[in-house]
């Protein structure tokens, strides 16, 4: 009764109702498509409920993206998507780690619950566009020497995984943005799996399912972005 009361008080009931529709979806493709690879199931699930943490703002959504990386990683390889592999355990993972120390040392207003949303200057946002393009060099290089199946959709997952990732890092809305698009490039790649395998249909309705958690997040952000910057202005 308790937890029923801290979930219902602290979620609102568009987003009981927008994890709850999207834990069935995925429960429903994987009995109708998989029905034996259970980590498939057990990391889409971890996956749905950490966007409902992030679109909160809260620093456990952290914590549940550095066991998805793992267990991704782990599906990925499963399918030779080395690209996959490569970017959630070599990239997404680790800056998963430190968005969770930059998250939790930023708390708003010392509530714990929830982050403070940053800013960047047009510095930075150049800067980020540099290095995104490097780092996008560097992995394709990398992907074709391992023979990475559909290696330029994968490329293109590595480009906005890094701009999530850092955008994630530096506490801006638009990393929603970022992860929705690689949601759509994902999307892509499961569907080309999908056809191989029909297996691989559940993780490709996983990523429809997180298209539209991801775009929700965008726009939880820009509320809690408004709501703080008023809430700081108040207190002046």
């Amino acid at each position: 009764m308790r937890i029923r009361q801290a979930i219902t008080g602290y979620f609102t009931k568009s987003e009981i109702t927008i994890w709850s529709v999207s834990m069935l979806f995925v429960i429903v493709s994987f009995f109708l498509f998989d029905r034996e690879n259970y980590m498939i199931l057990f990391n889409s699930l971890i996956g749905v409920t950490y966007l409902i943490f992030n679109a909160k703002g809260n620093p456990i959504g952290q914590v549940l993206v550095i066991i998805f990386s793992i267990l991704y990683g782990m599906i990925s390889y499963s399918f030779s998507y080395y690209g996959e592999m490569i970017t959630y355990l070599g990239m997404t993972m680790p800056m998963a780690v430190f968005a969770l120390i930059a998250w939790l040392r930023n708390p708003f207003q010392g509530n714990m619950a929830e982050v403070t949303v940053g800013t960047m200057h047009r510095r930075e946002v150049i800067f980020m566009i540099l290095l995104t393009a490097v780092v996008t060099q560097i992995f394709y290089y990398i992907l074709r020497y391992f023979g990475t199946a559909n290696l330029i959709p994968s490329t293109l997952s590595v480009t906005t995984s890094f701009l999530a990732v850092y955008l994630t890092f530096r506490r801006i809305p638009w990393f929603a943005i970022a992860y929705a698009a690689n949601d759509i490039v994902l999307i892509i790649l499961w569907a080309l799996a999908s056809m191989a395998d029909s297996r691989y249909i559940s993780v490709l309705v996983c990523f429809i399912v997180f298209l539209f958690n991801d775009l929700y997040g965008f726009f939880s952000w820009q509320k809690m972005k408004k709501r703080q910057a008023a809430e700081l202005e108040q207190a002046l």
